[in-house]
């Protein structure tokens, strides 16, 4: 399954294997549709609509709730589709591992590509809907922004590389991921505000990926604050873990997965 040094593609055959499965599993999901890529968004924002229409009678008092919202809820929701594909990428590509030899991870990376389209769709559209509200980011703010989506997809990319080999060997980790996505959705502080929980708490909440992406955001976004150095220093600490432990339960993983395919 793993590449010899010999057999190893250059950056740019990889490069373009890459595109490849991007453009062929994007056009596989939305081509024989007749709304397409509109699906992608379809779901989180009409769950954003339910969400709002409900909890804006609990949090009705604040004015920036439904910019908490809906930053909140598309950024769970790249997570949430992403880690799930991440996690089945190489099972469900296997017939690709034994026609042709490639790195392995190029798998695993590709799986998060309709995820990624729709994040980067959904933060344009964030950005206008801010400026709309009366709350246009500045150069600041969005640069900060960025810097936390390149982070969280650095998370994802850790959890995906060691959850795609050792789903090969344990299936059952597909459905204690569904627990865990359906339980995280309620740990992380999206249709409620971190401010309503002990603070004593909150260090836990924020070992959960999500939990700092999606305050962060909020702060520099609509609330106009930059979160502290020892806040940065903590997600970029959490990011490094998780990306590390991905990379080297993928890198010892790997070579035997073709036995579990």
């Amino acid at each position: 399954m793993s590449v010899t040094r010999s057999e190893a593609l250059s950056p740019a055959a990889v490069s373009g294997l890459v595109w490849t499965l991007v453009r062929t599993d994007f056009k596989t999901r939305y081509q024989p549709t007749v709304g397409g890529f509109v699906w992608a968004l379809l779901k989180p924002f009409a769950m954003f609509l339910v969400l709002m229409a409900v909890f804006s009678f609990i949090f009705g008092g604040d004015p920036a709730y439904r910019f908490h919202l809906i930053i909140g809820l598309f950024l769970w929701d790249f997570f949430a589709e992403a880690t799930k594909h991440g996690l089945v990428s190489l099972q469900a590509k296997s017939y690709l591992i034994n026609k042709a030899k490639f790195p392995a991870w190029v798998l695993v990376i590709s799986a998060a590509s309709n995820a990624l389209i729709t994040l980067g769709v959904v933060c344009v559209a964030i950005v206008v809907f801010l400026a709309v509200g009366g709350r246009a980011p500045g150069p600041l703010a969005c640069g900060l922004f960025l810097l936390y989506l390149v982070q969280y997809i650095l998370i994802v990319t850790g959890f995906s590389l060691a959850a795609s080999v050792l789903f090969l060997r344990y299936r059952d980790l597909n459905q204690l991921w569904d627990v865990a996505i359906q339980a995280g959705f309620f740990v992380a502080p999206i249709v409620y505000p971190l401010s309503i929980i002990p603070e004593r708490f909150h260090f836990f909440l924020y070992l959960w990926p999500p939990t700092p992406i999606i305050q962060f955001a909020r702060a520099v976004l609509v609330e106009g604050t930059i979160p502290t150095a020892r806040a940065h220093a903590f997600l970029a600490i959490e990011t490094l873990v998780i990306l590390a432990i991905g990379l080297w339960v993928f890198r010892v993983l790997a070579p035997r997965a073709a036995e579990y395919l």
